[in-house]
This record gives C-alpha cells, sequence and structure tokens, in this order.
C-alpha cells in the first residue's frame, strides 16, 4: 500500500509577493502538495519578532519546505536544523513562484532577488566559511541537494 506523500511548503508573502525578508515577515502561505498539485492552501499569521516562536509555529503547522526572500544565517541554521528545506533569496509573484516549485524551475534568475547568486562584492561579504569560495545562494541550492 502506497503512503501518501504530501509536502507542506510555506511561502512567505507580502502584498501579493515573496516578502523580501523572511526573519520579519508577518505572513505565509501554506499550500500542501502531493504529486505536484496544490490540495490546500491557507494564509496564516507568524510571529515577526520572535525567532522561537515563528519556528515553533512552522513546526506546528507541519512545513517541511519554505520559499523565502531574504533569510538571516541564524534563522536559516536553525530551520535547517529542524529538517525544514529552505529556498532563500527568491523574489517575485508568488503565483509565479509557487508554479516554478511545482515545476521544478525555482532556480531561474528571473526569480532571483536582485544582485542574488551573482558574483559581486555585496555576495562577496556573505561567504560561507564551510563552503569555500560559493556565495551563501550557492551553499543553499547545494546543501539541499537540487541543481
Amino acid at each position: 500500500m502506497n503512503k501518501r506523500r504530501i509536502t507542506k511548503v510555506a511561502v512567505s508573502i507580502w502584498d501579493g509577493r515573496i516578502s523580501p525578508v523572511f526573519d520579519v515577515c508577518r505572513k505565509v502561505a501554506i499550500y500542501d502538495i502531493e504529486n505536484q498539485n496544490i490540495i490546500a492552501h491557507t494564509n496564516v499569521s507568524i510571529v515577526p519578532n520572535n525567532t522561537y516562536l515563528k519556528i515553533q509555529k512552522l513546526i506546528a503547522l507541519g512545513v517541511d519546505t519554505i520559499i523565502c526572500g531574504a533569510i538571516s544565517e541564524a534563522l536559516y541554521q536553525q530551520l535547517y536544523d529542524h529538517g525544514i528545506i529552505i529556498y532563500g533569496f527568491i523574489a517575485g509573484d508568488i503565483n509565479q513562484v509557487i508554479n516554478a516549485f511545482l515545476n521544478n524551475t525555482l532556480n531561474t534568475p528571473s526569480l532571483s532577488m536582485p544582485g542574488c547568486c551573482q558574483n559581486r562584492y555585496r555576495m562577496r561579504a556573505f561567504l560561507n566559511r564551510r563552503g569555500g569560495n560559493k556565495t551563501r545562494c550557492q551553499n543553499r541550492i547545494q546543501r539541499r541537494g537540487k541543481n
């Protein structure tokens, strides 16, 4: 007997787009996804300035994947340590982003935050100590095991 596998994806939202900074976002859209199809969707308020409560709320909701804009290394690491997959530094319209997630095309340049994953000075400041000369974005892509 096959066990149903439903993925719960939280997308940080602000005015119909991905919230620019996950650490202070106030609302997430929760999508239940099965076999690349959305089977349920709801918007949920989360505590914007309390990292512990934000993480606990996401865990209580059963979230296993987060799509967001910028995210601090500390929050990223705590979510990662709880087994949550993070697609950070994403920008764009919510519908466009969730469709890209469903089609496994989230890593397209048009959905990256401006300046993200480019070989620019401001990204060099975020070199990951464990990853050598890769930007933090490139390490996140590598750590989550995708493209």
